[in-house]
């Protein structure tokens, strides 16, 4: 049998980032923490930490975290059935991955009445389209939003649709930089706005166009700053549509290629054993997400 104090105090060191915010979130002290995860990982005969700056789970602490996220989704609805079994006054948060373009743009529209409704807290956790599923294989969340479409081992996964980028610049940027007309080496001497490591969305429109190799560019960790950066002039790059279209009708901001834009299919990733509340957002997702995101054409696997 799992003891599920020592599961979470593994989670909780894991979704704080480290024992002494664990230790305050648990109510508990720091050494008793630690002496909790040294428990748990002399009964599973094995380390469940990387001691790194923050902790990150090993191979048999990602599968713990994975069954503790599940239990948390079966115990909530357990306990909205048999109310006796409910603690008092706590709220389990639902936690889930999710991409800084859609938290500036759909999601809060898409999913907030249901949050209303169901009374459901979020933790959101920021990620990069491209890298959010990590946080699933982790066991930190227990659903995401993300470009990859190969679920993890017990977990499910749908196409939602996809996002627009169109490759856009300030007016003065576009005249001093683009006079001649968009090319790749335009584009290889004109500043790109990048949003991080991990945002290869510039380099794909780089690439379209013939460009080879890398180009300059800043880096903005923020879809709010992104926008704002574009507009003053710092520099070129793709935008979603949903969140710049007032800059687009007040001409504060011009694409540089009309029509030609890429489309970044989204996927809801959502364990399998995740329970009720689970299951009902997905399905909330599915008869409503087509009012934000294009519709993707699904193209079969090669065999």
């Amino acid at each position: 049998m799992f003891d599920y104090k020592l599961l979470a105090a593994l989670a909780a060191v894991i979704e704080q980032g480290g024992f002494e915010r664990a230790a305050q979130a648990l109510g508990l002290s720091q050494s008793a923490v630690s002496q909790r995860i040294k428990l748990l990982e002399a009964r599973v005969g094995q380390p469940v930490l990387l001691r790194l700056t923050p902790p990150e789970p090993t191979e048999i602490g990602r599968r713990l975290l994975n069954h503790v996220q599940q239990v948390r989704l079966l115990e909530r609805d357990l306990q909205s059935q048999v109310p006796a079994l409910a603690e008092e006054h706590r709220a389990e948060r639902l936690r889930i991955a999710l991409n800084a373009d859609s938290l500036a743009t759909w999601w809060a529209d898409a999913v907030g009445g249901f949050c209303v409704e169901r009374g459901l807290l979020l933790e959101l956790v920021v990620e990069d389209q491209d890298v959010g599923l990590k946080r699933m294989r982790a066991g930190e969340v227990a659903a995401c939003v993300c470009a990859g479409d190969r679920p993890v081992a017990g977990a499910r996964c749908i196409l939602l649709g996809a996002m627009r980028y169109r490759a856009l610049a300030s007016p003065a940027f576009f005249a001093r930089h683009f006079a001649e007309g968009v090319s790749a080496a335009a584009l290889a001497r004109a500043p790109a706005i990048v949003f991080g490591p991990d945002d290869q969305l510039q380099h794909r429109y780089f690439a379209m166009l013939g460009g080879e190799g890398g180009f300059l560019h800043h880096l903005c960790p923020s879809s709010e700053g992104f926008v704002r950066l574009t507009v003053s002039g710092f520099g070129w790059g793709l935008v979603p549509e949903q969140q710049v279209r007032g800059e687009l009708a007040r001409g504060e901001l011009v694409e540089l290629l009309p029509g030609r834009v890429i489309d970044v299919p989204l996927y809801w990733h959502y364990w399998r054993n995740g329970g009720e509340l689970l299951a009902s957002l997905t399905r909330h997702l599915e008869r409503h997400i087509g009012q934000w995101l294009v519709p993707v054409e699904r193209h079969p696997r090669p065999a």
